[in-house]
C-alpha cells in the first residue's frame, strides 16, 4: 500500500508513528496529538462527495476557519447533476427559487426548473464565488474510515487516487454523499441471454444516449420522475414502442396544479400544518382534531382536481392512499409531456414488474410477455455509508432501516461525524445549506441549544415512533426526509444555532409563501458568529 503523508519525520523508516534510531528520537517528546473538534481552535475537517451538499459544508466548514478537505470521487462537481450521471431533458422537480443557496439565486434567464446542464453550471457559479474548488480534490475516493489509533478524536481515512491508497487522519468528518450516491442494481432470469442476443439493460444514470431507443420497443421499470422523464424521452426519440412498469398507483403533482404554480399550492407552512406533524403538544392536538373535516375536505378537493387534469381514472393510475398520507420526498411530479404521451398511446403503463426474459421479449410478473429491445431500470440508489465499519453501521440503522439520527444530521454514538444532505426535501440546496451550518456548530459546541447525548436519543427515539405509528410515509428513504414539513424543520435548526430571527416579518407572507432563501440567509446571519482559530 503506497503512503502520502503530511510529515514526513514520522515514516522516514516506513513504519507509521514511529522515528528511526537517533539521539532525537530517543529525546524527543513527539508531535503534540491533535486537539479535538471543540473550542475555539482550527481544526481538520474531511468533506466526502462534491455535490449539492458536499459544497455547502466545505464553505459552512472553511468560513469558521477549520482546515477543510473535501473528496470528490468523480472528476467534477455536481453529484447527481454531473453531466455523465444526467439522462438527457433532466431538469429539476422543484422551481428555481427553491432550488438554490441562500447568497446565490439562479441566474434570471434560467426556466422556471432548470435543466441538469443549468443546474451543473449554478453549482459550478457557487463553488467559484465562493472559492471552495481549492478545498477539493477530485477523482478521489474515501475507501474505509476508522477511529484514530492514536488516543485523539477523529477519523482515519483510507484515501484512493489513480490506484494508489494512503491514509489521513481528520478531527472531523462530514459525509455528504446524500441519498443518491450508489446505483441500485437489480437484475432478472434470462438478462445475460437477452444482451448476448443484442439487448441493452441498463440504470437510468446510464441512459445518456436518446439514439438507442430509435426504433426499438423500449421497456421502462419504476413509477418515479426519472422513470417518467425517461419514458418521455424515448417516446419522443422514435422508440417503436414504450412502456412503463411498475407497481403501484402513487400521486403524482404536475407543476402547474389548476393552472397554478404548485410551489405557490403545497410549499406554505399554512399546507404543511395541515399533515400531521410531530411533536404536537395537547393544544396543538385539539386544534387539529377540531379543522379535521375542513382538512379532509382540503384533500379531498385536491385529489379530484388531479383527477381531472392528469385523467388518472383513464390511464387506470388513480391511487388507493389518501394523498395527505402519501406526500414525502418520493412523490414525483409529473413529466412534461407525459399525459400527452399517454392520451396517443405512446407510452402504456403496466401495473407490475420484470419476471424474466425470454426468447419472446421481457415477460411481466402479470403473465404477459412484450417486446423489449432496451430495458431502464429506473430504480433509484442504495442509501448507505459502505466506507463505515460495520460496528457503527449497527448503531447508525435499525433493523427496519431507519436511521438513528439526530436533526437529520448527527447519531451521538458516531462521534466526530455527522451528515449532510440526509435532510431530503423538496428544496434540497436551501436544506443542505441549513443543516451544514448547524453542523459546524454542533462540532465546535457553538450551539445555543447543544444537546446531550442523552437529548439526542430522546428525540430520536420520539421521530422514529412518530414515522412508524403515526406517519407512515416519513419512512420513506430511510426517514431522511423532511417533506413536507420544510418550515418545522428549518424553525428547528434555526432555534437551535440561536438564531434571532427565525421567520418573515410579514406574517401572512410567512404562512401562505413558500420558503424564501434570501431571508433565510438573514436568518442565518442573525445567530451568533464566531470564528475558529
Amino acid at each position: 500500500m503506497a503512503s502520502r503523508h503530511s510529515n514526513p519525520l514520522l515514516h522516514l523508516n516506513d513504519q507509521d508513528g514511529s522515528y528511526p534510531p537517533s539521539w532525537y528520537a530517543a529525546t524527543a517528546t513527539g508531535i503534540p496529538k491533535t486537539q479535538s473538534l471543540q473550542g475555539d481552535h482550527r481544526c481538520d475537517v474531511a468533506v466526502i462527495g462534491g455535490g449539492v451538499s458536499g459544497l455547502a459544508a466545505a464553505k459552512a466548514f472553511d468560513e469558521k476557519g477549520h482546515r477543510v478537505v473535501g473528496f470528490e470521487r468523480s472528476h467534477d462537481f455536481g453529484g447527481v447533476w454531473e453531466l455523465s450521471r444526467s439522462y438527457p431533458d433532466v431538469q429539476t422537480q422543484s422551481p428555481k427559487d427553491l432550488y438554490c443557496y441562500t447568497d446565490h439565486p439562479m441566474p434570471d434567464e434560467y426556466p422556471e426548473w432548470p435543466k441538469g446542464p443549468q443546474v451543473h453550471a449554478y453549482l459550478h457559479s457557487y463553488a467559484e464565488k465562493h472559492n471552495i474548488a481549492r478545498l477539493f480534490r477530485l477523482n478521489t475516493s474515501v475507501k474505509t474510515m476508522e477511529r484514530r489509533k492514536d488516543d485523539a478524536a477523529g477519523w482515519t481515512l483510507t484515501i484512493e487516487d489513480g490506484g494508489q491508497e494512503w491514509t489521513e487522519d481528520f478531527d472531523f468528518v462530514s459525509v455528504c454523499t446524500g441519498q443518491f450516491s450508489d446505483k441500485n442494481i437489480i437484475t432478472h432470469p434470462g438478462q445475460d441471454a437477452f444482451v448476448e442476443r443484442g439487448g441493452s439493460v441498463m440504470h437510468s444514470s446510464e441512459y445518456t444516449d436518446p439514439s438507442i431507443c430509435k426504433g426499438k420497443d423500449v421497456v421502462v421499470l419504476g413509477g418515479s420522475k426519472s422513470a417518467t422523464d425517461i419514458a418521455v424521452n424515448a417516446a419522443s426519440n422514435g422508440a417503436r414502442s414504450v412502456r412503463l412498469v411498475y407497481l403501484e398507483n402513487v400521486w403524482r403533482v404536475p407543476y402547474f396544479v389548476g393552472g397554478i404554480n404548485f410551489k405557490r399550492l403545497l410549499y406554505m407552512r399554512a399546507q404543511e400544518q395541515q399533515f400531521n406533524q410531530w411533536g404536537k403538544n395537547l393544544l396543538q392536538r385539539v386544534i387539529a382534531a377540531v379543522l379535521k373535516p375542513l382538512v379532509w375536505a382540503n384533500f379531498r378537493g385536491l385529489e379530484a382536481l388531479l383527477k381531472v387534469q392528469l385523467k388518472m381514472k383513464k390511464h387506470n393510475m388513480v391511487p388507493t392512499t389518501p394523498i395527505e398520507k402519501e406526500v414525502s420526498c418520493s412523490v414525483p411530479i409529473v413529466t412534461p409531456g407525459l399525459i400527452d404521451c399517454l392520451n396517443s398511446g405512446t407510452i402504456k403503463p403496466v401495473l407490475g414488474t420484470f419476471d424474466s426474459y425470454t426468447d419472446e421479449g421481457l415477460k411481466l410478473t402479470t403473465g404477459v410477455t412484450v417486446p423489449c429491445d432496451v430495458a431502464v431500470l429506473a430504480v433509484g440508489w442504495k442509501l448507505g455509508v459502505p466506507y463505515l465499519p460495520q460496528q457503527y453501521q449497527e448503531k447508525l440503522i435499525e433493523d427496519d432501516g431507519q436511521y438513528r439520527v439526530y436533526r437529520l444530521s448527527v447519531n451521538p454514538d458516531l462521534p466526530d461525524m455527522g451528515f449532510v444532505g440526509f435532510n431530503s426535501s423538496f428544496c434540497t440546496v436551501l436544506s443542505a445549506e441549513i443543516i451544514a451550518n448547524w453542523l459546524v456548530r454542533y462540532a465546535d459546541g457553538q450551539l445555543a441549544n447543544q444537546p446531550t447525548a442523552v437529548d439526542m436519543n430522546k428525540n430520536i427515539d420520539m421521530m422514529l415512533n412518530w414515522k412508524r405509528n403515526e406517519r407512515p410515509a416519513a419512512k420513506i428513504y430511510g426517514g431522511l426526509c423532511s417533506a413536507p414539513f420544510h418550515f418545522k424543520h428549518f424553525d428547528e435548526v434555526l432555534a437551535d444555532i440561536g438564531a434571532k430571527k427565525k421567520k418573515r416579518s410579514n406574517p401572512l407572507a410567512e404562512q401562505f409563501s413558500y420558503p424564501n432563501a434570501a431571508a433565510y440567509g438573514t436568518f442565518l446571519a442573525s445567530a451568533p458568529q464566531y470564528k475558529a482559530g
